[in-house]
């Protein structure tokens, strides 16, 4: 071997980047066997001839000796690299020495570079994380985020493999036969058209006082009812206490008037302090989780997920109440949009990479509130959100609309990843916090999966 590739690295991890390179040089089809491989994987020169191979290979053109040598010698600087490596001699030892050029062969010799390539970019990752929290930050979150972003950078990028219609098939049958991956939520309507899916970025929308936290409280109850091997469902509170969230519970459960039950507890009942104890015993029953922690981040709620997905198993759905509160770091010269859209994004990579629905709630603009149904523009801080969501329910309520003197809440899907628009009708008994479904209004027709607007 030339003196010149001798750079400081492990004889077996050279050795493993020698035969990948060899056997590509070789054999031209097992470039796409390793595709995932990148540059940086590789150590010293041969992150350079890697590059290059997978230039050439990206131009159509043959990835050989003599194409290699080509590319090299174009410029100054990519010939000093040539000089490096070890010139056309070096090459002609990476072919003769090559073990195997087979697919398997070549996958086994491609996953030991990944590997490596892994450990060396985590050893540096140390000296880097020295070097980011030295910096100037305004806030811990700010350095936090900064780290969090180091560490993704470390992460492989992983590449999907294409597959044939007749290789997919039979999982596809598997698909067709197995259970739906979806949560009954106790609201029967809603329930029968679609129930959440896992996988779901949910976003449930509204002006303040509408009942937000009601409905989505109510989600969480009936998901950890309705589904009792659905996994755990995680609430994260930033606005209200745990207790605040139990009287809701309770009142709903239970039947006992909310403002008896947090103003005048003085005043309650055995009867009533029965239901509330039979409210409580279902709570404790039902695997809901509370956090009431204000200024959580999006990287709380992953570590959160992280630990309860290995310690339960399953996650059937995490709510957060709400989005515009949650503490929101923006990176120098970030702008609030960009910074709420990464939360968004990180929110539909968890709820796919967990297999849980994502309910998330989110405010709606002032402009909103003139008792018409709301449009997708009307999300507050939109254009992200309603891009990552799969799901966009608002709630609205028209003026003078009741019902037995209760408000009555509209509920309007304005985007339904597979399943369309579609609208549905409440009456908010806000005394016991519990939504009660309407019968369909006039004019709400199903045609080509969405919802007729009259």
């Amino acid at each position: 071997m030339p003196q010149a590739i001798s750079y400081t690295a492990h004889n077996s991890e050279v050795m493993a980047e020698q035969s990948v390179l060899g056997a590509v040089l070789l054999n031209n089809e097992r470039i796409d066997d390793i595709r995932y491989l990148e540059p940086r994987d590789f150590t010293g020169a041969h992150e350079m001839l890697w590059k290059v191979i997978l230039y050439l290979d990206s131009m159509d053109k043959p990835v050989d000796i003599m194409t290699v040598t080509e590319i090299y010698t174009r410029d100054a600087n990519r010939k000093m690299k040539f000089e490096e490596l070890g010139s056309v001699i070096y090459l002609s030892q990476l072919t003769s020495s090559c073990p195997s050029s087979s697919k398997s062969a070549v996958d086994s010799y491609a996953r030991i570079v990944r590997k490596n390539g892994n450990r060396k970019r985590i050893r540096s990752l140390a000296d880097k994380i020295r070097d980011e929290v030295d910096g100037d930050y305004e806030t811990e979150e700010e350095m936090f985020s900064a780290v969090e972003e180091l560490v993704s950078d470390i992460r492989p990028q992983e590449s999907g493999e294409m597959r044939s219609m007749s290789e997919s098939r039979q999982a596809y049958k598997k698909h067709l036969t197995s259970v739906a991956e979806r949560l009954r939520t106790g609201f029967k309507q809603y329930d029968e058209w679609s129930q959440l899916h896992r996988g779901w970025l949910y976003i449930l929308a509204g002006r303040p006082s509408v009942g937000k936290t009601a409905k989505a409280l109510q989600l969480a109850y009936g998901v950890a009812k309705h589904n009792p091997d659905g996994g755990v469902v995680l609430v994260f509170s930033l606005e209200m206490g745990e207790n605040e969230l139990k009287d809701r519970w309770v009142s709903n459960i239970a039947g006992v008037n909310y403002v008896r039950l947090t103003q005048k507890k003085e005043e309650l009942t055995e009867d009533e302090h029965r239901r509330i104890d039979k409210a409580l015993d279902e709570l404790d029953g039902l695997p809901i989780y509370v956090q009431d922690k204000p200024g959580v981040t999006i990287d709380d709620i992953r570590a959160t997920v992280r630990r309860f997905k290995k310690k339960h198993g399953k996650i059937a759905a995490v709510f957060v109440d709400y989005l515009q509160i949650m503490n929101i770091p923006q990176r120098k010269n970030e702008h609030r949009a960009q910074a709420i859209g990464k939360v968004t994004s990180t929110a539909k990579t968890l709820s796919r990479q967990y297999n849980f629905c994502f309910v998330m709630l989110s405010q709606m603009t002032r402009e909103s509130d003139n008792g018409e149904e709301p449009k997708l523009s009307d999300l507050k801080e939109s254009g992200s959100i309603e891009q990552d969501a799969d799901v966009v329910e608002f709630l609205w309520h028209k003026r003078g609309d009741l019902e037995d003197n209760c408000k009555v809440v509209r509920s309007y899907f304005a985007k339904g990843r597979n399943v369309g628009e579609n609208r549905f009708r409440y009456k908010f008994e806000w005394w016991y916090q519990r939504y009660k479904e309407l019968e369909r209004a006039s004019g709400d027709g199903v045609l080509g999966g969405k919802k007729n607007r009259k």
